[in-house]
């Protein structure tokens, strides 16, 4: 029912001509509801919704400082993961057993990564939220910065509003995400599932409802059933540090043939995998299968990601990670003269934001290599001198 309707709404949706983003909020939303309306929703429904809106500059300001994300790995880690949060998960995994069984029987998403995203997004639920849903959304549509992300969100609200699944009062994060586990109203009319059985997809305060809704999502973007997304690993002192990072790919085994050893457990042959150094070849270690990079669909945060991927197998059973002596992290206007340097030098790195993301990563590998330095792709403060 959902993929029919949202179809209509965001698919065919070419008009962007007739209501550019940007200029007079009033045109603006003057020419989105009568895109709505042409689009079958209701002249009342369509005004009550616009009703009263206008921008939100603390939802723009946010939009343009997300500092967390300059954290280093074991900072982000450190600041993310604690011995409660840690007990409150395995609690959780008991009390909603059943529900953490149909998400891994129906979807194949195992109930450790899906642990990790409700503790990270919301809290397990305690923290929503509470930026005006529908005004965040009409903000950020608005706005010229991503409307092409966030107009279809508006169109898709506004049908949830038409089923009955979007009250006015709606409160989430600033970039419109909604629910224990933060998915967009676009997601939730595609993937939401009712898990309860109350006919509603509700997943502000329905528990079963939202594991659900994230196990659909999470493989609808390619999570694979049954299937590992990271371990830890220790590497000898001669490995060949220019073989890591999300760009070179061999089959597990042949990782193991070059030394690598998994902390616990076995690595899964047959499976291609990458090695990851969040901080170098002096901090932790990771191998990384197809799992894993099916969550950057969530959210496309390096560090996020990968802290999101290492919590999940805390949850489930694995030990802490070894942290190592890296070297100390280049703060926010160091890392913006790398980036322009690296860009000067023909890489593309995206944004020069101060953050250390896969795009800077990579072009800070080539040049550790180009330079004859150990090519772990962890900036430093010798290979900011050298370039």
């Amino acid at each position: 029912m959902y993929k029919a309707l949202i179809g209509a709404l965001v698919l065919a949706t070419p008009a962007w001509a007739q209501t550019p983003c940007g200029g007079d909020f009033r045109d603006w939303v003057a020419g989105i509801k009568t895109e709505a309306m042409g689009k079958g929703i209701p002249p009342a429904t369509t005004e009550a919704f616009f009703a009263g809106l206008s921008p939100d500059p603390k939802v723009l300001k946010a939009d343009r400082s997300q500092g967390v994300f300059r954290k280093s790995f074991l900072d982000f880690s450190k600041s993310l993961i604690s011995g409660d949060r840690l007990d409150r998960g395995r609690r959780l995994a008991e009390e909603w057993d059943a529900v953490f069984d149909r998400a891994e029987s129906e979807y194949g998403v195992q109930r450790g990564i899906l642990l990790a995203f409700w503790a990270f997004e919301t809290d397990y639920g305690a923290v929503q939220g509470n930026f005006e849903t529908r005004r965040a959304l009409v903000t950020l549509a608005h706005d010229c910065r991503r409307p092409d992300l966030f107009r279809p969100q508006v169109l898709a609200a506004l049908e949830m509003h038409r089923l009955g699944e979007f009250d006015l009062a709606t409160t989430g994060a600033w970039a419109g995400e909604i629910g224990m586990v933060q998915m967009l109203p676009a997601d939730i009319l595609d993937r939401g599932v009712d898990g309860d059985g109350d006919g509603l997809v509700t997943l502000k305060s329905s528990v079963p409802d939202a594991i659900l809704s994230g196990a659909r999502m999470l493989q609808h973007h390619g999570w694979r059933a049954g299937e590992q997304w990271l371990q830890e690993v220790t590497l000898p002192d001669s490995f060949d540090w220019s073989l890591t990072g999300l760009e070179n790919e061999f089959p597990a085994e042949q990782w193991v043939a070059m030394g690598v050893q998994v902390r616990s457990g076995t690595v899964t042959s047959g499976l291609p995998a990458s090695i990851l150094l969040p901080q170098g070849r002096k901090g932790p270690a990771f191998i990384i299968y197809p799992n894993f990079r099916s969550l950057f669909e969530w959210n496309k945060s390096f560090v996020y990601v990968t802290t999101a991927a290492y919590f999940a197998t805390r949850l489930m059973g694995a030990e802490p990670y070894l942290a190592g002596t890296p070297d100390p992290a280049l703060n926010a206007e160091q890392m913006k003269a790398l980036q322009e340097k690296l860009t000067a030098l023909g890489h593309d790195v995206g944004a020069v934001d101060g953050i250390l993301g896969a795009a800077t990563r990579i072009a800070v590998q080539k040049e550790q290599e180009r330079l004859g330095l150990p090519a772990d792709a962890w900036p430093t403060v010798e290979l900011l001198g050298k370039l």
